[in-house]
């Protein structure tokens, strides 16, 4: 059985726990408990260590979707799910800019550690508040439009979009394997 395993990073409340939950077949394992600090503020519960979920995408290969910590003081997680990682999806939450330059610093946390594809996926694009793709772009460094990440909005509650983000992530490993195959 052939496993690609995909990180899905992101901060706290950009829908990395939901993104898993919505795809995986199996139940999810999580790590969630009760948050007691700031992060109360924005949700009951907080992922400590990971989530994971597997998704079969063909007779004889699977994906295994880590979903890593939000917070900042979990970041020796992020490493760690990381380093044997196929590829990758940032959670950026649309609608809250004030995450931006930290979904900034997680980028460039990966970015540093591993050359593997990566795909940005926009949540809560629909809240009146959100700002546009190109903003996001900006924000992140991307100002390249074309030789950027991929980027695109997702639900995390609504297994059509996150299969569609899965499927463009694939296309990305894909070219990326035949890149280096020459």
């Amino acid at each position: 059985m052939e496993i690609l395993r995909i990180v899905i990073t992101g901060g706290v409340g950009a829908g990395k726990t939901s993104f898993i939950r919505t795809i995986s077949e199996i139940e999810m394992v999580d790590t969630d408990r009760k948050a007691t600090d700031d992060i109360a503020l924005l949700k009951e519960k907080t992922t400590v260590a990971l989530d994971f979920g597997r998704l079969t995408i063909g007779s004889n290969q699977s994906l295994h979707l880590y979903g890593t910590p939000g917070q900042a003081r979990f970041d020796f997680m992020w490493d760690i799910l990381i380093q044997k990682a196929h590829a990758y999806i940032l959670l950026i939450d649309a609608h809250r800019p004030e995450h931006l330059r930290y979904s900034r610093k997680i980028l460039q946390f990966m970015k540093h550690r591993v050359k593997i594809p990566c795909l940005i996926g926009l949540t809560h694009t629909d809240c009146p508040d959100a700002w546009e793709m190109e903003d996001i772009a900006l924000a992140l460094g991307l100002l390249d439009a074309n030789n950027r990440l991929p980027i695109m909005c997702v639900n995390a509650t609504e297994p059509a979009s996150v299969k569609e983000s899965l499927i463009a992530l694939i296309e990305e490993i894909t070219k990326h394997y035949q890149y280096l195959n020459g």
